[in-house]
């Protein structure tokens, strides 16, 4: 059993987000998919549902309202997991065209069905971030990339900016080390074809730290990003 309607709807309104009838209706049946398919795969830790409304809910939609996403975006979210942070958003925001890549074909399953029952009609992806960011058909095609809890933020940047067109931006969801992540990062970036431009720092509702980090996509990424994982990490 998901929390009730008024106590999600209580929830989002810390953040300043309305939520629907149509909106819990979607939440409640994610919730339940998660937790059922958990069972068999490996989604997630967190699977008590006033956790997975703060921690997968409101966690993956509330930094995209600290920033404009433009009605209609193009976005892909790289190495999605269980779908997070852009099947919420999907549900929150229906205007946005949805991709989701991951490299596990059983969580591509779990999103394919997710993605049926909560009518996100998103493209579904089997695929390496690295193996997509070179095909001709994704890269630099996107409006967004996004990313959360997928790498360090150095690694990250390799992954996501290929896929952003120029003009674009790349949103990294972060914890609260993310400025220091990002430190670490400033070169990677500038090679990649990036530019910082937005770090939001703020906690949930339980008290958590988290950094929004957007990277606007000022050049192309040069032909020879990304290299495989292990040239990535090294």
């Amino acid at each position: 059993m998901f929390v009730s309607k008024d106590e999600l709807k209580t929830l989002f309104m810390q953040g300043n987000m309305e939520l629907t009838d149509e909106m819990y209706k979607s939440f409640n049946t994610y919730a339940g998919e998660l937790v059922e398919w958990n069972e068999k795969i490996n989604l997630t830790a967190i699977t008590e549902p006033a956790e997975i409304a703060i921690k997968h809910f409101y966690d993956s939609i509330y930094p995209f309202t600290l920033y404009d996403v433009p009605n209609g975006a193009k976005v892909i979210d790289v190495g999605t997991g269980a779908g997070f942070p852009s099947c919420p958003l999907k549900i929150y925001r229906q205007d946005i065209n949805l991709t989701l890549l991951d490299s596990l074909n059983k969580r591509i399953k779990f999103l394919e069905s997710l993605s049926d029952k909560c009518s996100l009609d998103a493209r579904c992806i089997h695929s390496r971030a690295e193996d997509g960011g070179k095909s001709k058909e994704l890269r630099e095609h996107y409006d967004i990339a996004c990313a959360r809890a997928v790498a360090p933020m150095y690694i990250l940047c390799e992954y996501c900016l290929p896929f952003v067109k120029v003009g674009g931006a790349f949103f990294a969801l972060k914890g609260s080390s993310g400025r220091e992540e990002l430190a670490d990062a400033e070169a990677a970036v500038k090679r990649l074809g990036g530019q910082v431009e937005a770090v939001k720092e703020y906690a949930l509702p339980s008290g958590d730290g988290r950094t929004l980090i957007v990277i606007r996509k000022t050049s192309p990424t040069p032909a020879k990003y990304p290299r495989p994982k292990a040239k990535i990490t090294k």
